[in-house]
């Protein structure tokens, strides 16, 4: 571990510390120990982060008292998560948390034994290979996985409801994560006639080329696939396509509420929140390959109607009575 990633590793132990304020240890006995694996920059207040942070103190965890969290932050360097996850596996973790694509794969390939419970936006587990069933996973991995092919194409028509005669459409994707819902939004884009410029991003430092391209080609549209790096860059993108009059869409309300015109996805607080449920039953026993794995039930459509009358579109009263959100 180099003096960065050591930093990184110590300071998640420091910020947990208001998890552990309530109670010391009263023991010596080794405590039930969570690592948690993310390839995002050290931040508690991360979407999955925290909202397994905060399930596990609803669900009686107080950290130092009775469980222990171990955290490994890849800061947007994918590459160093096999490392990171190795590091988990050697700390003998009770259970191994992933979340993203990426830390799953690299969690998967650190160990088969190690319980796994995981986050995953973009995979289709049994298509993947990464569970038996949906009902029954096998193996040492559970957790919540998306899984809505529907969900991409309904990116798509949502752009299009706003403006019908859209003909060019520019979509970001991250190339580090699966290509299923590439193919789900070209299918749709082939059914509707409208030209796809695939815009492809594979590190942080990617977006300032890759979105000047969207606008040299003159799409009319952007459409953000998922991917936690793009969950990330949510606010830059946002601003970008506000500040270039780019209508655009995303997975992530954080888009929306940053300048972006709409956001349809699922609630991620509640989704992200299941996680810690999975923690439980494993530490009390549970094997994950008995435990069902979860889709999201709960899904939110968020319009920014002052980036709208910013970006000279009216958006059709049928559409602003569907939203969940309204931004004025």
């Amino acid at each position: 571990m180099d003096r960065r990633e050591f930093i990184v590793s110590v300071a998640g132990g420091l910020l947990a510390a208001p998890l552990a304020a309530e109670a010391q240890p009263q023991s010596s006995k080794k405590l039930p120990m969570v690592g948690i694996l993310h390839s995002g920059p050290l931040d508690l207040t991360a979407p999955s982060v925290a909202a397994l942070r905060q399930g596990l103190h609803t669900l009686g965890y107080i950290e130092g008292q009775n469980i222990s969290l171990e955290y490994r932050w890849a800061d947007g360097k994918v590459e160093v998560l096999p490392r990171l996850a190795a590091e988990l596996v050697r700390l003998y973790v009770d259970v191994l948390y992933a979340s993203g694509p990426q830390a799953m794969r690299a969690a998967i390939g650190s160990s088969r034994t190690v319980p796994l419970v995981v986050d995953n936006l973009e995979d289709d587990p049994v298509a993947g290979g990464y569970a038996a069933g949906i009902g029954r996973p096998g193996g040492n991995l559970t957790g919540l996985f998306l899984n809505l092919p529907d969900l991409t194409a309904k990116w798509l028509q949502l752009i299009r409801e706003v403006m019908p005669g859209t003909r060019r459409v520019a979509v970001l994707w991250d190339t580090t994560t699966s290509s299923s819902q590439l193919h789900v939004v070209k299918t749709a884009a082939q059914a509707a006639m409208v030209e796809l410029r695939v815009l492809e991003i594979r590190r942080p430092t990617d977006y300032a080329s890759v979105l000047q391209t969207a606008m040299k080609e003159r799409s009319q549209a952007l459409i953000q696939l998922s991917s936690p790096l793009i969950r990330q860059a949510s606010s830059l993108v946002a601003e970008f396509t506000l500040r270039n009059r780019l209508p655009a869409i995303s997975m992530f309300r954080l888009f929306a509420e940053s300048g972006g015109l709409m956001a349809y996805g699922p609630d991620l607080p509640a989704f992200f929140g299941r996680s810690a449920s999975y923690v439980d039953k494993i530490l009390k026993g549970a094997k994950p390959g008995d435990l069902p794995i979860e889709h999201p039930t709960k899904f939110e459509l968020v319009i920014n109607l002052k980036t709208a009358k910013a970006l000279g579109l009216t958006i059709p009263p049928s559409l602003l009575q569907r939203a969940d959100q309204v931004i004025e």
